[in-house]
């Protein structure tokens, strides 16, 4: 039996965490509620043991209650950095103002939904805890969004998990994951959000390997193999971009220059550099790169080379996080000729191994560049 695929793709990419759009006056009939736990029971499970329990709450006292444990929690932190961004445009605005919203309302809505295990997680890595409810907490998720309603992914009644036992006389033994609010959802208009393609975040073979064009196995030259290397770092992304855009800092840990100096000013998208270094085979060398992006605090790429037909392509990417900055390296070989093409047409039967060892050897180099970094970061 096949499936309409654009209609499946809709519901997996447009079933949002809903917080500010649940109609709080709009009944929810248990049936429904019923028919998506039916549906979510579906998903796989470690062992096939018929382990997960749903606790359904619409007792307004009690929906109270949770919510008042629920904001012990994090209410206040919420609701003042929720007050403390407005306006700012900050990355995370929207989501905040979202979960204090979300957190001042738990009890107006129409139906809380507490997915939980029989099971304490014991660190021993073996399956059947959380690996057999996850996908049935979404898929329940993905059935409300499919009938019209909608729910907020959240977990940080956890800080309270032991008072919601108590209150919900849930027994021990038994592990609270994920607390749903459940209503209907004010309009059904949901869109995607942007997100990392899919060859961005997705490695070939071993950690980190990347290919821009389709490959089976060990990449060919033609497939653009590539490297990724990322950190997280205590330390701003402003803090970072102060290393990252030094070009001689960048290339001296990674030793892909011994030096570097800028041929245009101010750097930005447009500008080129002159790198230069030493090989045992090859003797001292020179290369002219152009930066092809160059945001502040966000993106530093360039071309080696050709800019059209580089020999290889190189980009910081700074993404912030709570506390700390997603550091991420990555470098595309190829499309143009380089040291690495005249390699490969001496021994064309070794292509692949060629590729693979240049890899390995990019990504100690790549790796080293940003724990250097980090350390520079972290150091004050």
């Amino acid at each position: 039996m096949s499936f309409n695929i654009n209609e499946t793709d809709r519901l997996l990419s447009t079933t949002r965490s809903v917080k500010r759009r649940l109609d709080l006056q709009r009944e929810v009939s248990e049936e429904i509620i019923l028919d998506c736990i039916d549906i979510a029971e579906q998903a796989p499970t470690g062992g096939n043991q018929s382990s997960r329990r749903w606790l359904v709450i619409r007792d307004p006292e009690t929906k109270k209650e949770i919510a008042d444990l629920y904001r012990e929690v994090g209410g206040k932190f919420l609701k003042e950095q929720s007050e403390l961004l407005d306006g700012t445009g900050h990355h995370n605005e929207k989501t905040i103002k979202a979960s204090s919203y979300l957190a001042e309302h738990l009890e107006e809505i129409p139906v809380i939904v507490l997915v939980t295990i029989y099971g304490q997680h014991d660190g021993s890595g073996r399956p059947g805890l959380f690996d057999s409810v996850i996908q049935a907490a979404w898929s329940f998720c993905l059935a409300l969004h499919s009938r019209g309603l909608g729910s907020a992914w959240t977990t940080m009644h956890l800080g309270n998990a032991s008072k919601i036992a108590e209150l919900l006389d849930i027994p021990e033994g038994v592990t609270q994951v994920v607390l749903l609010p459940v209503a209907h959802t004010i309009g059904d208009k949901f869109s995607p959000v942007p997100r990392d393609p899919a060859r961005e975040i997705t490695w070939f073979e071993k950690w980190g390997k990347t290919t821009k064009k389709p490959t089976s196995g060990l990449a060919s030259f033609e497939d653009e193999p590539g490297l990724t290397v990322e950190t997280d770092v205590k330390a701003t992304p402003a803090k970072l971009w102060d290393l990252i855009s030094d070009i001689n800092i960048s290339s001296h840990f990674s030793n892909e220059f011994e030096g570097a100096d800028w041929l245009d000013e101010p750097p930005q998208e447009g500008a080129r550099f002159k790198g230069r270094n030493k090989n045992e085979r090859i003797g001292e060398w020179e290369v002219t790169c152009h930066v092809t992006s160059y945001e502040p605090n966000k993106v530093f790429a360039w071309a080696v080379g050709d800019v059209e037909k580089p020999a290889a392509t190189w980009e910081f990417r700074l993404t912030p996080l709570a506390g700390a900055t997603r550091l991420r390296f990555a470098m595309v070989l190829g499309p143009g000729p380089s040291g690495l093409t005249r390699i490969i047409e001496q021994a064309p039967d070794s292509e692949k191994k060629i590729i693979s060892n240049r890899q390995r050897d990019q990504h100690v180099n790549m790796r080293e560049t940003v724990e250097g970094i980090k350390k520079l970061a972290e150091k004050n």
